[in-house]
């Protein structure tokens, strides 16, 4: 990801290149203003050297190698576009990074869950064990729902890759400069049209819409990385980290295990929520033509956000399941009560408010006896019946006893988007031809401004050489 020093060495580049070619001055003049050009790169890439991020101070050190020569690079030009434009390119980078990012750990989520797709797993709602589920299924959600974020990053990108550049401060100039053409040099899939909107108005919406994208991942992230941090409540977790450079012991207590990476990335989410509130605010109650709103932090929202989905991937990566233990704590509740109760409405006939009673009722008097669904047995089933249906009441005990039993619930799913097996395979083979093709779009991007990068310094070298 390049800095303004960087972009504004490229956005002078391609200011040169265009006014050359409207043949808006003398070839010996371009020729010196890309000497200079190329002589203010290599003296900012020498290490520790300054790379001022003023235009005004880079103007002075070009006419410092050039004399009025380098006049003909800000040809047409305002501090306004040139502010805009620099805008869209920090963006326009942290974006494709970004959205690099997020591959990964759509990566990572889908290798962790063709590990144990159809494991059978507690879910929560409210912060109680639920019903059952499959591993696959959830770490598949989690993967859609960053889909959906890799799809708004490549959105926002066809937005923001538009360029600013030649509207000068709002309504162009009187010089016959090829905004297309300056845009073109510059990676642009087109000019942004019309020169007020494009030098005055769009650094707010463009900005906060980039920004956006970072926060919606990063609202994903936290729920996740919350979902992770709850299984070191329990003193069993059957989902946990291992790596040691991702946990770290207590200082005071000799049994902890600290899950410090869960933190760390939590926070980043935090930052990343924080960056993208105040790209809206700078830009809020600000009158066009000022530069107030003409700042950075869009991208510092994705460059963050490009170290939280970094540091997100590690952790996915790093997951352990223990499966005893996720079928000891779905044994110890009563999670697959609803689907015990619609087997007795289903296949035994039962009402289903009866049903439903009966259940409840089960599930009272195993509690009451100190034990889960694992202690559930026929000889219980059918005391708890005839207590809440009669004496005469002939149901299939053994039957609903299996009902009980989570693998069953979860092998008795039938709809879209369900935990049973053949379910999860399907999406699981889904989501990664969905990610080959997401990988395939984000190459090409990074392919096309790499020409567009190799033609605009082949067209500099050339009006340096002449």
């Amino acid at each position: 990801m390049r800095d303004i020093f960087a972009w504004i060495s490229e956005l002078d580049a391609a200011s040169l290149v265009t006014v050359a070619e409207a043949h808006l001055v003398e070839p010996a003049i371009a020729g010196r203003a890309a000497q200079a050009i190329a002589a203010v790169r290599a003296d900012g890439d020498v290490p520790d050297a300054p790379r001022p991020t003023d235009y005004l101070d880079i103007q002075a050190l070009l006419r410092a190698k050039a004399g009025d020569a380098a006049d003909a690079i800000h040809l047409g030009r305002s501090r306004q576009d040139i502010l805009a434009t620099v805008h869209r390119l920090l963006l326009r980078d942290r974006l494709l990074g970004f959205a690099g990012s997020l591959l990964e750990v759509r990566r990572a989520l889908l290798d962790q869950a063709a590990q144990n797709p159809h494991a059978v797993v507690p879910a929560y709602t409210n912060g109680v064990q639920a019903q059952p589920s499959a591993l696959g299924q959830q770490l598949l959600g989690y993967e859609a729902a960053f889909t959906r974020s890799s799809e708004r990053v490549l959105e926002s990108y066809r937005r923001v890759n538009r360029s600013p550049l030649g509207s000068a401060a709002l309504a162009t100039s009187a010089l016959p400069l090829d905004r297309s053409r300056l845009a073109e040099l510059l990676g642009f899939d087109a000019p942004e049209v019309n020169a007020f909107d494009a030098a005055q108005l769009a650094p707010v919406d463009i900005g906060f819409d980039a920004a956006s994208t970072a926060a919606a991942a990063a609202l994903t992230a936290s729920t996740l990385l919350q979902d992770i941090a709850a299984q070191y409540h329990h003193s069993r977790p059957w989902l946990l980290l291992a790596a040691p450079d991702l946990i770290a012991p207590s200082t005071f207590m000799p049994q902890k295990r600290n899950p410090v990476a869960l933190g760390w990335v939590r926070l980043l989410a935090g930052e990343v929520l924080g960056d993208s509130v105040r790209a809206a605010l700078v830009g809020h109650n600000v009158a066009s033509g000022m530069t107030d709103y003409k700042r950075y932090d869009a991208a510092d929202a994705l460059e963050r956000a490009q170290t939280m989905a970094a540091g997100l991937a590690d952790i996915v990566r790093d997951l352990r399941l223990d499966a005893d233990a996720a079928r000891a704590e779905l044994g110890a509740e009563f999670a697959t009560a609803s689907h015990a109760a619609a087997v007795l409405s289903a296949s035994v006939g039962i009402p289903g408010r009866q049903a439903h009673e009966i259940v409840s009722a089960l599930v009272d008097d195993a509690r009451a006896a100190g034990t889960g669904s694992a202690g559930l047995d026929a000889d219980r089933v059918g005391r708890v019946v005839r207590t809440v249906v009669g004496e005469a009441a002939e149901v299939d005990a053994a039957l609903v006893v299996a009902a009980f039993d989570p693998g069953a619930m979860v092998a008795a799913a039938r709809g879209l988007g369900g935990p049973q097996p053949a379910e999860v395979d399907r999406m699981l083979a889904a989501a990664r031809e969905q990610l080959a093709a997401d990988a395939d779009a984000l190459r090409q991007r990074v392919a096309e401004l790499t020409r567009a990068d190799e033609d605009r310094r082949a067209a500099v070298r050339r009006l340096a050489d002449a």
